[in-house]
């Protein structure tokens, strides 16, 4: 066992058995290496990364290999998810010297923590162009000690390179985003869009759900949102028995995923299709969504309210071992009848296969399902009514996945963060809200409770990890952003003010905490956190909001709720300067035009007044709408905000746009009419 035996990480702990004398991240493993005089090989992953487990079963767990680190290096392992901060920085670096990032991440640092060389994977022999990993460490071991001055210009130059790369950006003199800014975003993704399959770009395909959540706000980009979403959801992608969305699609079809699930892409994904269905009516978006929550509710939920962060992509080191089948094994569930005949025939599952571990090609080729034919065309293929149909396929999708979770399951991360928590909560609470569901709302509320007690210190902020009754490292921009948006998401479903008044108590935390005025934007990381190399900001949206897309959503909903300007003017501040990357990298952006967006759209509020019970029909239609920015304000009294002050309660509704008003109504069917309006 090594140091890392005494973390908390998923992640750490299983490097814990290395034959590498792993030191986790801080100054003492610094301290070592300056006291050695050797570099510090920082190793950077996550816990449901495939290609680290590679590395680690060719690499860490070789003992010939483990004897060169523990000789000539000090060995750090980071948890990504744990530390986004400290992996943001040493990948910035990555990525300027290698033009590429992923996991897991190598990179070669002096003692003082500046980087002189880095990579990712690193296979044992010299393969895939790459040199072997024993190779590289015996060249940077020799050349730390007969050319380190070398290595030490190279560290100072990257150094500054990463810093300059953080500093303030000149302020524009522009006050104002362009009359045609929306539409041309808009445009730019048309440019990357694939008609024929949905998605933007080639291979591997992600499935970007900032980006959709923005063109679903667009009347003339809709359409790319509504047809991915569909396309994801027949692909294998999406988990056709289980429920819930592997990260990525290998290919261009969404056809065959990198089989992790993440938390974050659920929980985002989810909300996305709530809203495609409010936008269409079409029953299949609130299908998937049901599917994904049941999903998230039945393996990633903790027994304190909280949701665990991502399952493995491997079972037994076997990628996608859990969830792919044969003819075989679908025959030895079903019966070698009608109801085996009709699960191939819509999940595409033949003998030939679509699906072979590259690790493991002895194994031979296995099927991803998928649906190939939409259910109802093929019920008119066959003649069969489509509930029929649906029905002997809902019966057989039932068995199939009580056997698949009777097979060994792939592990999975439990550790809960804060951020992705937030992300969690918003799409608990929408589903409670739009589908009407009182048990999301539950879980929505349970989940608030947890962080309340468990992550928030008594000054107001938020630690960002929480594993084994332990709350750990400080709470970042990401943490405070995105769980207070989630916290909006909950007052808007449950109408408790309680909950938009501790999203507005975050705000004050993000404003003080992470704002940097001469920049125009928001810092990831406090002022009171570790000192690395810089300060980094983040707007590029990755595979989750990012930080300052969620920082800029915060603001403007303070300002919708509570008339505050300045948070506004941080909001709109932090979208102009980020303006010209958004219109160079329109795909990475989703978050900062979801953002552009609120802030060219009319000033909406919905106050609904009332117990809850007077509410309830005046909130079925409100469900039925797509408002994404609109201040919706449900609450007993007319009282606690701007938008409630003065009116009468006993179940009245109240729409304005600006600052003219309809006709409060105490009558679905006028509040129908006038959403019919303000929605066009």
């Amino acid at each position: 066992m090594n140091r890392l035996a005494q973390e908390s990480s998923p992640y750490l702990l299983q490097h814990a058995e290395n034959p590498v004398d792993w030191w986790p991240w801080g100054e003492e493993a610094f301290a070592e290496a300056r006291r050695r005089d050797v570099p510090v090989l920082l190793s950077v992953g996550y816990s449901t990364c495939h290609w680290c487990h590679v590395m680690a079963h060719e690499s860490f767990e070789d003992a010939q290999t483990a004897a060169v680190m523990n000789a000539h290096f000090v060995n750090v392992k980071v948890d990504r998810e744990e530390r986004p901060d400290v992996d943001g920085v040493y990948m910035a670096a990555t990525q300027a010297l290698t033009g590429q990032g992923g996991w897991p991440m190598t990179v070669f640092l002096t003692p003082d923590g500046e980087p002189f060389y880095a990579g990712t994977y690193f296979p044992p022999v010299d393969r895939y162009g790459m040199p072997g990993f024993p190779r590289l460490l015996a060249s940077v071991a020799h050349t730390w000690q007969e050319g380190r001055e070398g290595l030490l210009g190279n560290a100072r130059a990257l150094t500054e390179h990463v810093r300059e790369a953080s500093r303030p950006r000149p302020a524009s003199g522009e006050e104002d985003l362009p009359a045609d800014f929306l539409r041309r975003g808009v445009e730019n993704l048309r440019r990357l869009y694939d008609g024929d399959r949905g998605g933007f770009g080639r291979a591997p395909k992600f499935p970007a759900p900032t980006t959709l959540d923005f063109l679903l706000t667009q009347p003339e980009g809709r359409d790319m949102a509504l047809h991915t979403l569909r396309m994801m959801g027949r692909g294998g992608l999406y988990d056709q028995l289980g429920g819930g969305f592997h990260r990525y699609s290998v290919d261009d079809r969404w056809l065959v995923p990198h089989f992790e699930k993440m938390l974050y892409d659920n929980a985002q994904l989810t909300r996305t299709l709530l809203r495609a269905w409010q936008y269409t009516g079409d029953e299949g978006f609130t299908h998937l969504a049901r599917e994904t929550l049941a999903y998230l509710e039945r393996e990633m939920l903790s027994p304190e309210g909280g949701f665990s962060s991502a399952q493995d992509a491997d079972t037994e080191g076997v990628e996608g071992l859990t969830f792919t089948w044969t003819p075989a094994e679908i025959r030895e569930v079903l019966g070698d009848g009608p109801d085996a005949d009709l699960v191939l025939r819509v999940y595409g599952v033949t003998d030939a296969g679509n699906f072979e571990d590259p690790h493991r090609r002895d194994a031979g080729r296995r099927n991803v399902l998928h649906v190939p034919t939409p259910v109802e065309a093929l019920a008119r293929d066959l003649g069969e009514p489509e509930g029929v149909l649906t029905a002997r396929l809902d019966a057989a999708r039932t068995r199939l996945l009580a056997a698949r979770q009777a097979r060994p399951q792939p592990g999975t991360d439990t550790k809960v963060l804060t951020s992705w928590n937030g992300l969690a909560l918003a799409a608990f609470a929408d589903a409670g809200r739009i589908l009407g569901e009182g048990r999301y709302l539950d879980l929505a509320r349970r989940n608030a409770e947890f962080v309340r007690e468990r992550l928030r210190l008594p000054d107001g902020t938020l630690r960002h990890t929480f594993k084994d009754g332990v709350a750990r490292v400080e709470g970042l921009l990401e943490d405070h952003a995105l769980y207070a948006l989630g916290l909006v998401a909950l007052y808007q479903a449950g109408g408790d003010l309680a909950h938009l008044h501790w999203a507005r108590e975050l705000w004050e935390v993000v404003r003080r905490d992470f704002w940097d005025e001469e920049a125009g934007l928001f810092r990831s990381t406090g002022g009171r956190a570790e000192a690395l190399l810089t300060r980094q900001a983040q707007g590029f949206d990755s595979a989750v909001l990012s930080d300052n897309a969620a920082a800029a959503l915060l603001g403007l909903w303070v300002e919708r709720y509570f008339g505050d300007e300045e948070a506004g003017r941080l909001a709109r501040r932090t979208v102009l300067t980020y303006r010209g990357d958004m219109l160079a990298a329109v795909s990475g952006f989703g978050g900062l035009w979801q953002a552009a967006a609120f802030l060219e759209a009319p000033h909406v509020e919905v106050a609904l007044i009332g117990t809850r019970e007077e509410r309830a029909p005046l909130e079925r239609v409100v469900a039925r709408y797509p408002l994404p920015f609109a201040a919706l304000a449900p609450a007993e009294r007319g009282e606690g905000l701007p938008v409630l002050e003065g009116r009468s309660g006993g179940g009245t509704a109240y729409v304005c746009v600006g600052h003219a008003c309809d006709l409060p109504t105490r009558e679905a069917g006028v509040l129908e009419g006038q959403l019919r309006r303000l929605v066009g």
